[in-house]
Parts: C-alpha cells; sequence; structure tokens
C-alpha cells in the first residue's frame, strides 16, 4: 500500500494530520511537483473522522456555497478511482433526505429549488415515487413520523470511507510523499510569528509551510502556535 520511511528531519512541508484532508492535500502537491512532503499521524491513516462518519457522498445542501463546494466534491469522486487506480467503492443509489411534517416539506421544496437554481440535479418527491426507490419504507399507518416528502438527489451515494484514505495514501507515497504513522506532533515551532518546524514523540522537524489538517483537533494543534481558530456556524 505505501511504505515506510526514515523520518527526515526537515521537509519542505509538513501535513499533521493523516485522514483525507491531509493525504489529499499531500496528493494534489505531488501532483503539482512538491514532492518533500511529509504526512505526520498520530496513529494510522484514517484512524480519526474519516474512517468515523456516515461515508454519504451529497451535493443538495441549502446554500449557494455549500452547493458549489460539495458538487465539486461529487465530481471529483467521480473520477478519483481511475484517476488514484484504486478501488474506493462509490456508489451513486441517489440519496433521499425525508419530511415529516408540513415545516420539513416547506424546507425541502426552499432546498430542491436553491440545488436547481444551482444546477444541481435535486427534486421534491412524494410517497409513491418514494415507495418506487425504497419498496421496504414503511411511509404511514401507526408511524409516530410518518414520511410526507422527500429530497430526492440522484447524484448522491455512499462511498468507502476508508478505502479513499488508503488510496490518497498510496498515490501520495507512490508520488514521493513521506506517510509516517505513530508520529504525533507535540508542538510546534514558532519563530518571529511563522512557524518554522514541528516537534513529535519521534524528534524535531525543520518544515518550509506547516499544514494544520487534524479536524477535531486543529484548535488544538493551533493553540501550540498562540493561535485561536477563528470559527463560524452555518446551515448546511
Amino acid at each position: 500500500m505505501w511504505r515506510d520511511h526514515d523520518l527526515q528531519d526537515s521537509y519542505d512541508v509538513v501535513i499533521i494530520g493523516g485522514g483525507v484532508h491531509g493525504l489529499a492535500t499531500a496528493y494534489y502537491l505531488a501532483q503539482r511537483g512538491v514532492t518533500n512532503v511529509a504526512v505526520l499521524e498520530a496513529r494510522y491513516v484514517g484512524f480519526g473522522g474519516s474512517g468515523r462518519n456516515t461515508a454519504i457522498v451529497r451535493s443538495n445542501y441549502r446554500t449557494p456555497e455549500g452547493i458549489a463546494f460539495y458538487d465539486h466534491s461529487v465530481k471529483l469522486y467521480e473520477k478519483l478511482a481511475a484517476d488514484l487506480d484504486y478501488n474506493i467503492m462509490f456508489s451513486q443509489r441517489g440519496h433521499l433526505t425525508l419530511a415529516h411534517n408540513e415545516r420539513g416539506v416547506s424546507g425541502l421544496r426552499e432546498r430542491a429549488l436553491t440545488n436547481q437554481l444551482c444546477g444541481v440535479n435535486s427534486r421534491l418527491i412524494f410517497p409513491d415515487e418514494i415507495r418506487e426507490h425504497v419498496p421496504e419504507m414503511q411511509l404511514k399507518g401507526s408511524l409516530r413520523y410518518p414520511v410526507m416528502a422527500a429530497l430526492y438527489h440522484p447524484p448522491g451515494g455512499i462511498i468507502r470511507h476508508d478505502a479513499v484514505v488508503w488510496a490518497y495514501a498510496r498515490g501520495a507515497d507512490a508520488a514521493g510523499v513521506h506517510v509516517h504513522q505513530l508520529t504525533e506532533v507535540t508542538d510546534l515551532e514558532v519563530v518571529d510569528g511563522a512557524v518554522t518546524g514541528v516537534m513529535t514523540n519521534r524528534g524535531p522537524i525543520k518544515a518550509g509551510t506547516v499544514v494544520n489538517a487534524t479536524a477535531g483537533y486543529a484548535s488544538t494543534i493551533a493553540a501550540m502556535a498562540g493561535r485561536q481558530i477563528p470559527l463560524e456556524t452555518h446551515p448546511l
């Protein structure tokens, strides 16, 4: 899959986090000629959020910004297996978001219109058509939450999330990136306000650029540099 390498004392780019974002960053850097790159993962690749999620891929979100971002992602996943020469088991079987009351139906109708205006295949459907897609689903009767409608998104699907991680790790390694597992970043080296390296449980590493790709631990890593990540929440 990917090789073990000796840990160098310096790299052009050090990426903290061996999940899909960190490994994808390494892979695409290598595709653009930046290959003196290390990915540092405290446990094993895909140990964190990349291996613990719903594995759903879709672009039928609420805001134009979110729709554009995720539509690009869906298109990337559609050709990723060919790009990486690895079966990521992406199955575009369609995605349904269910509505159980009139307010939910109204919200899905608004989302469908926004999706369509942004060029995404998504539409509101009702029980008869829902039953065509999922015959086993009980839609009404003595249900606490009867199904009144659904947002149907044909390009949506599921993916084998660990296969995505393995594919990016394999592709990055083949391009010359060093993937280091069991290498935990314990501190950052900061000189004149700039991060110039990392401290790890295996020793220090100098770096021209350090990328924080640790998802839920991003604020912990940022705090090592005396920074607080400004966060805002937006409905998706």
